[in-house]
Order: C-alpha cells, then sequence, then structure tokens
C-alpha cells in the first residue's frame, strides 16, 4: 500500500466540484483528495481481511473536512491516514487527537452499516502527555531526518534525468 501511494499526488478540491473516485479510477489517475486516497485504503485494508471503517469527519486545529480509515487487529483500534505514508508505519499517537470522526461506513462483505458519531472530549490525562510528546518528537524527527538524507538525492537524480532528456 505504501509503494503505491508513494506515486500519487493529492490534490485540493476546495475550488472544484467534488468528485469521489471509485478505488478502480483513483489507481489509474494517482491523484485524487483525501476521500480518494482514503476509499482507495479502505477497499486494500478490507481486502486484506480486517474489520474496516471509511470515516468522515474534521482533522486539524481548523477542523476541516477530511477523510481517513480505521481498521481493527488484534482487538485494538487504528487509525489510517493514507496521505501520511512519508512518515513511516506508526503516526504519533498524539497526532490521533486531532481526528475528530463525524460518520463512518462499514462492510463486512454483505452488508453496509452507517455510524453517526457525537463530539468526544480528545484530552489525554495530564499524566500521558510527557509520553505522547515523547513519541511525537521521535517518529516525527525521524521523519525530517530521513526526509533530509533523501531529498538532496531525490533532487539530484530529477536534474540528471532531465539533462539526458528523459
Amino acid at each position: 500500500m505504501r509503494r503505491f501511494l508513494s506515486a500519487c499526488r493529492g490534490r485540493d478540491m476546495a475550488r472544484k466540484r467534488d468528485y469521489w473516485q471509485p478505488p478502480d479510477e483513483f489507481e489509474a489517475r494517482k491523484t485524487g483528495d483525501c476521500v480518494d486516497f482514503a476509499l482507495w485504503a479502505w477497499r486494500q485494508v478490507l481486502g486484506m481481511g480486517y474489520s474496516a471503517r471509511f470515516v468522515g469527519g474534521k482533522h486539524g486545529k481548523l477542523g476541516e473536512g477530511h477523510a481517513w480509515v480505521t481498521f481493527e487487529k488484534d482487538g485494538k483500534c487504528f487509525l489510517l491516514e493514507p496521505q501520511y505514508w512519508p512518515i513511516g508505519l506508526k503516526m504519533p499517537r498524539a497526532s490521533t487527537l486531532r481526528y475528530h470522526p463525524k460518520i463512518s461506513v462499514a462492510w463486512d462483505g454483505n452488508k453496509v452499516q452507517y455510524f453517526e458519531h457525537e463530539d468526544r472530549n480528545t484530552d489525554p490525562p495530564l499524566r500521558r502527555v510527557p509520553g505522547l510528546a515523547a513519541e511525537w518528537v521521535w517518529i516525527w524527527a525521524g521523519y525530517w531526518i530521513r526526509f533530509a538524507y533523501r531529498f538532496p538525492i531525490a533532487m539530484t537524480r530529477r536534474v540528471i534525468a532531465r539533462f539526458r532528456g528523459k
């Protein structure tokens, strides 16, 4: 999934009429907004045999509309953010506090279930904040270190490819 998603480009649909691409179309175009990324990822996770939901709600400080996937594995619920593939396999738990689901859809292979979610308090207990903050710094620092190492290499390859006419 990450390898495919790394080849996809996000696009902002704020100025255009919103169109939810079927996963097959997203797979062919490799471009879309958060809904397109999430629908494709939801189909992939369901195909792997996990119980999963396509979720729509708000994300971030500004409370913008967003879509993502949740799934269950070994009795635990995980948040899958398809557009965060560059940070690695783990997303800091503190980052998940900014996700506020409004609706979600589950499919068990036979029937579709729709869920409405109420607003919830996402403030962690004060005793958990240091651990969450440390995890957040560790994961994001690792991302930026990898980025700082890979970016010059990727740019050099692009420049060389452009000079060779590829």
